[in-house]
């Protein structure tokens, strides 16, 4: 196979790798972190080639599709920016056979991937990204086929399931190399390493404001942007792996988040944010509260959605005004349950009137049932469906809508040895187990059947 010749300076090609599972949809999903490394990567002078194997927007992609006026064919979705990804049907994974729900590779087909990869120059590095624990085989089969097109560069993976399942990830991805931790701050060694350029630094790691814009540019098409105003969570819950993830707290000023923002609106006409923040409004009288209203004096006609949820202790009147004056339009709160008295196993961010006072507050400000939801942990280790059935009565009674959110064992968390010692499935032998569609904490009273039932209920 031929390729065109090489650039002159080091060329690096970051992947977004397929999903593996028995559900996936866009809900304001994209691989922020892997954008920030190709934006740094940009910024110190390296050629920068995205392939994004979960594109709804890519040009092939035509099925149930209407035409744009420029020609391309364009993924039907939902005015927020979030939309359904294209999948194909794949065997259930080992172990996993007798699921009886359909397991599909979510993204562009192989062999539009192998085109893609075919038409860009041979680069000098692949750096791959890894979401999910349990999408890893996502990953290995994207790493898989790239290293058919390119036998002879590097390919390098880091990522979620990178840093929570390193020994898993190093033994069976097929990567040269794999990343724990942070790839902002060994981005530039690594790159250095394997390609021999090493550019002055012009950033500092350990400081987000001097980060360069995420590389959303080299998307087909923005439907929605993510934006990171900080990194880190004071709290510690039990089902969380973020501490570990990012165990120190960092925060952008709020003038350079709205100057983000207007620059993704006023360049690229967008007008959906998600914020990916895990503590978006702690210590909202400094941060949050400061860039609500500066985005209110500038009446930018945008909407914002909270998908990560927000702590409902830090919701009083005033944020719940700011929060609809400035355009927020999906609000999701981090309840988890609403059993008030055995919270404290969990996290320690709320109590029922914190609870309420907070839905009053939000109510009050404007917000529609419809726009507030609360996350309701289902699948949690030796849960039972009356808990759950009442924390969604609960909610409902607030006037808000209850959002079940299926329970992933994570390792690294606090409920991880007890995730382990209550599965019906050996959760340490393969990450695959820990998928949250099979609930596999969960006894046999949660049968698809049960979950159905619980879903209407949420709804009804």
């Amino acid at each position: 196979m031929t390729h065109p010749a090489k650039l002159q300076t080091p060329h690096v090609l970051l992947i977004n790798p397929w999903i593996h599972d028995f559900a996936a949809y866009d809900f304001w999903a994209k691989p922020l972190g892997l954008l920030y490394l190709a934006a740094i990567l940009r910024l110190h002078g390296f050629q920068i080639s995205y392939i994004d194997c979960l594109d709804r927007f890519h040009p092939e992609s035509k099925d149930g599709k209407k035409e744009n006026s420029d020609g391309r064919f364009i993924t039907a979705g939902k005015k927020d920016g979030r939309g359904p990804y294209l999948k194909t049907p794949i065997p259930n994974p080992r172990g996993l056979e007798k699921v009886s729900r359909k397991y599909s590779r979510y993204g562009i087909k192989p062999e539009w991937f192998v085109r893609d990869l075919s038409a860009i120059p041979r680069p000098d590095l692949i750096m791959i990204t890894s979401l999910m624990t349990y999408w890893y085989s996502g990953v290995k089969e994207t790493i898989e086929i790239t290293k058919t097109i390119f036998p002879d560069t590097p390919v390098i993976c880091g990522g979620i399931y990178a840093t929570l399942c390193h020994d898993h990830a190093v033994l069976n991805l097929g990567a040269d190399h794999v990343v724990s931790g942070p790839g902002e701050e060994i981005i530039l060694k690594i790159a250095s390493d394997f390609t021999g350029y090493s550019p002055t630094v012009l950033f500092d790691a350990k400081d987000l404001s001097t980060y360069p814009y995420p590389a959303f540019d080299l998307q087909r098409k923005i439907p929605y942007v993510p934006l990171m105003t900080s990194r880190g969570c004071p709290f510690s819950c039990a089902y969380c792996a973020g501490n570990f993830l990012h165990p120190e707290r960092m925060v952008r000023p709020p003038e350079q988040v709205l100057e983000e923002i207007k620059f993704w609106y006023e360049k690229f006409g967008v007008i959906n944010f998600a914020f990916y923040d895990d503590a978006l409004l702690v210590d909202s009288e400094n941060h949050a509260l400061k860039l609500f209203e500066a985005i209110i004096r500038k009446d930018l006609k945008i909407r914002f959605h909270t998908p990560n949820a927000l702590h409902i202790r830090e919701i009083d009147q005033t944020t719940a005004q700011l929060m609809y004056r400035a355009g927020f339009e999906t609000i999701r709160l981090g309840l988890e349950t609403a059993a008030f008295e055995e919270r404290n196993k969990l996290d320690r961010k709320v109590t029922e009137s914190e609870f309420q006072r907070a839905v009053t507050c939000l109510l009050k400000a404007g917000f529609k049932k419809e726009q507030i939801g609360a996350y309701l942990l289902v699948g949690l280790p030796g849960q039972d469906i009356d808990s759950i059935t009442a924390s969604i009565e609960v909610v409902k009674k607030a006037g808000i809508t209850p959002v079940p959110a299926h329970y992933t064992p994570i390792p690294h968390t606090r409920l991880w040895e007890k995730a382990v010692q209550c599965s019906r499935y050996e959760l340490e032998s393969d990450p695959v187990f820990t998928n949250n569609a099979i609930f596999p904490c969960s006894n046999d009273e949660f049968s698809w059947k049960t979950l159905s039932l619980l879903k209407r209920l949420a709804v009804n």
